[in-house]
């Protein structure tokens, strides 16, 4: 019986905490992957192709895109940065799980391509709680923090879209409700293959 890795996507509003909670998930099970995108952007310093992005250029990337190659993309700085197909379903094929921090419209988009990935939605806990966060950062000015709000509210709108919702009220317990969630769906009956369907 083979069992295939899982693709998890998570997304949510800027300042929720997705990075952190990949990060923790990751640090716990390092044997969990994450996915490399494709960047038109040259590498800087001791920067590898394959290991920090996938470097293309403009023609290359386009080229890709029409071949169905890149699952969701977008541009940052005059630069494309996407998600390419292939790794993602070589290291499922190696039952490799596969964590992406991507764009609500890119798990949705990957959902399309792959309806066996497996997408989780991240919600603060209230929204005064994530302007405590976003102004927390000091990275950015009030009127900004303003228009990220003003975005996280139409962007939870999407939430109802996706498989799973997990609130990041307390990190901790965060990572343990997405980690329950991974266990369950590898007991999945449609996701392994092999076995006898016996009446």
């Amino acid at each position: 019986m083979s069992e295939k890795g899982l693709m998890i996507s998570v997304s949510g509003p800027s300042g929720v905490g997705k990075g952190t909670i990949i990060e923790e998930i990751r640090r716990m099970f390092p044997e969990c992957k994450h996915s490399i995108s494709v960047t038109t952007r040259p590498p800087r310093g001791e920067e590898q192709d394959g290991v920090e992005y996938y470097f293309r250029t403009k023609d290359e990337f386009e080229k890709l895109v029409k071949e169905g190659e890149i699952i969701e993309y977008d541009m940052y700085v005059d630069n494309y940065y996407g998600t390419p197909a292939t790794p993602l379903i070589e290291k499922s094929n190696r039952g490799d799980d596969v964590l992406l921090d991507i764009t609500i419209a890119g798990s949705l988009a990957l959902k399309r391509k792959f309806p066996q990935a497996v997408t989780i939605f991240i919600l603060p806990p209230s929204f005064e709680k994530l302007e405590e966060r976003l102004k927390g950062r000091g990275t950015e000015s009030l009127e900004l923090v303003q228009k990220r709000l003003e975005k996280a509210r139409e962007e939870v709108l999407s939430a109802e879209k996706f498989d799973y919702v997990v609130v990041n009220d307390d990190l901790q317990t965060a990572v343990d409700n997405i980690v329950a969630i991974m266990k369950a769906e590898k007991c999945r009956y449609d996701r392994l293959s092999g076995i006898e369907k016996t009446l």
